[in-house]
């Protein structure tokens, strides 16, 4: 039996004043996640509604790929700026099989 897959769906709201500086911190994240080994998916959203406001969309191979991400010098690296340019919050899930 397989692992399932790990999404991340993480979203920050940029303290006033700092949304440009967010947008380019979560920008120069894409490439470095997106090479890792167990990535399959890094994915940045802006809300339509509240242009602030960012969501990740991430997907890794499994629960040790996500683990091999947190433990980057690029997720450390923004785990250490976010709080001054963002509130941040982050749903970490498992794919859920489905009966057919």
């Amino acid at each position: 039996m397989s692992q399932s897959s790990v999404k991340i769906t993480a979203s920050l709201t940029a303290h006033p004043g700092k949304a440009e500086e967010l947008r380019e911190l979560l920008l120069g994240m894409a490439p470095l996640c997106r090479a890792e080994p167990g990535n399959l998916r890094w994915d940045v959203w802006r809300d339509t509604a509240m242009p602030e406001r960012y969501v990740l969309d991430e997907l890794y191979r499994d629960a040790e790929a996500a683990e091999a991400h947190r433990r980057t010098p690029h997720y450390h690296a923004y785990l250490a700026r976010v709080p001054a340019l963002a509130d941040r919050s982050a749903l970490i899930l498992e794919a859920v099989a489905l009966e057919e």
